[in-house]
């Protein structure tokens, strides 16, 4: 028995569709999904370099301020041990001065206590004579 003209149709009809359906639709959709797919392929391999040259940047950039810091404590330490020295100086300066002066003050008191004591002598001298020409009545020579 011969199949039915009908079925041939279908048969071929279903044949032309699915070449025509292939070439038309499902080839550029596939075509779509593999460049997609390297697209997302080629975005993930330039994410995981640009992550490891941030990291490489980040441990760079630790690495200059670990440096500057250690530089700036350095710096600071010498500007503290240069303070340190200028106020010892300073200090020595002015006990210098003080002892000099002090030293100035104790010749003054010195020489004013002598002066004092010259005039206490004079003085005690006159008043002696003084009350000795009072207390006798006569000139005391």
């Amino acid at each position: 028995m011969l199949p039915n003209l009908s079925v041939v149709w279908v048969i071929v009809l279903v044949l032309v569709l699915t070449v025509v359906i292939d070439r038309l639709l499902l080839r550029p959709v596939l075509d779509v999904i593999r460049k997609r797919e390297e697209a997302i392929e080629s975005a993930r391999a330039l994410a995981q370099r640009s992550a490891t040259e941030a990291q490489a940047a980040a441990d760079e950039f630790d690495r200059k301020t670990t440096a500057a810091r250690a530089e700036i404590y350095r710096e600071m330490d010498a500007m503290r041990k240069s303070a340190l020295a200028r106020r010892s100086e300073i200090v020595a300066e002015t006990r210098a001065q003080a002892e000099a002066a002090v030293d100035d003050a104790v010749k003054r008191l010195d020489a004013d206590a002598a002066e004092a004591r010259r005039r206490l002598a004079e003085d005690a001298q006159t008043l002696g004579a003084a009350a000795a020409e009072r207390i006798l009545g006569r000139r005391v020579s």
